[in-house]
């Protein structure tokens, strides 16, 4: 190969040397919500659903009207605290009175603490009232019907399940929405026994999507304590950040984690690394005039780089890439001298 054709080619050339190689445990996995960002929204009160403005598949913020239902319990509960307010006005003025009364030795002084008494009975009415409202997140519903229920999103997300329409009756326990905050999924796996002590809380892993070109990088955030009896596998999982939402829940994805890291004393990069001749394993390296093909062994191997035990010198010069169009070169030549 000449030097244009070497130009062209794009041969890159490095240095044989020390490096790190690393162990990687490949395991498949899935993507999940995380469900510590997915909230299965109840309505905490029973009613009948008067407008449903989110949508299945809407982003929505904290806060965002998600429905309104016209509600009996409500209603009850608002009615409740109007009557325990216009109690405490009552009791208040009354209060007022009989206290300057008392001050002003007209009155006995029981009537005074009778009346103070009623105040304090009527402000704990009115506080009752309000914190069980505050429990159903109704609110006092001031200006509108007393029958009024919102129901608001309680952070931002995106509605992944809707089951409420316009004119359907729910109870307070019915699940009417599910919400996720889609900017951080988790990648869940099995885990089996003897790989346990390599997936550990805290490390680093690549989750790569099997059905597109995609990786990214995340921490092992959860491994379990129990093996299952079936399966005898543990779960565990990586917390991935998705800000452009590319991760779906029910991809399949392989997930890498690094099993060991060990010094190598000699290395090349592994697309170094080609195969010649009834598997022969050899690097090119450059000689005076063009390139040979340097037999070498080879110990252990990453993604990245390959041990060399025999064939290459520390500080060695060997090409580091466009190595394979320097082997299609060789079997050219090997094919026409066999003519």
């Amino acid at each position: 190969m000449d030097a244009q054709r070497i130009q062209v080619a794009g041969l890159k050339a490095a240095q044989a040397g020390p490096s790190v190689i690393r162990s990687v445990l490949q395991l498949p996995g899935e993507i999940r919500f995380n469900e510590d960002r997915t909230a299965h929204v109840v309505p905490r009160v029973a009613g009948v659903a008067e407008s449903v403005p989110a949508n299945l598949g809407q982003n929505v913020k904290k806060g965002q009207l998600l429905a309104v239902l016209s509600s009996v319990a409500v209603s009850e509960q608002r009615s409740e605290l109007l009557g325990a307010q216009k109690r405490l006005a009552l009791a208040r003025t009354t209060y007022q009175r009989e206290k300057q009364l008392w001050e002003e030795k007209v009155s006995a002084e029981q009537d005074y603490l009778q009346a103070q008494q009623v105040l304090r009975e009527a402000e704990i009415a009115v506080s009752n009232a309000q914190q069980k409202l505050a429990a159903t997140g109704a609110g006092a519903g001031a200006g509108a019907g007393l029958n009024r229920f919102e129901l608001r999103a309680p952070f931002d997300g995106v509605i992944v399940e809707k089951h409420l329409s316009i004119g359907e009756a729910v109870q307070d326990t019915t699940q009417v929405f599910t919400i996720s905050d889609l900017r951080s999924v988790w990648a869940e796996m099995r885990v089996s026994a003897p790989d346990l002590p390599s997936v550990r809380v805290g490390e680093k892993a690549t989750v790569r999507a099997t059905a597109f070109e995609s990786a990214a990088t995340g921490e092992v955030s959860y491994v379990g304590a129990l093996i299952g009896q079936d399966t005898r596998t543990a779960p565990a999982r990586i917390t991935l950040p998705n800000p452009d939402g590319a991760w779906r829940p029910g991809l399949f994805v392989n997930v890498e984690v690094t099993a060991s890291s060990q010094e190598a004393a000699l290395t090349v990069v592994s697309t170094a690394i080609q195969r010649i001749e009834n598997q022969k394993t050899v690097v090119f390296v450059p000689v005076q005039g063009g390139f040979r093909a340097q037999p070498v062994r080879i110990g252990r191997t990453d993604s990245k780089n390959t041990e060399i035990l025999e064939g290459l010198k520390p500080g060695q010069a060997y090409v580091a890439e466009g190595s394979f169009l320097l082997k299609a070169e060789l079997g050219k030549a090997t094919a026409e001298h066999a003519h």
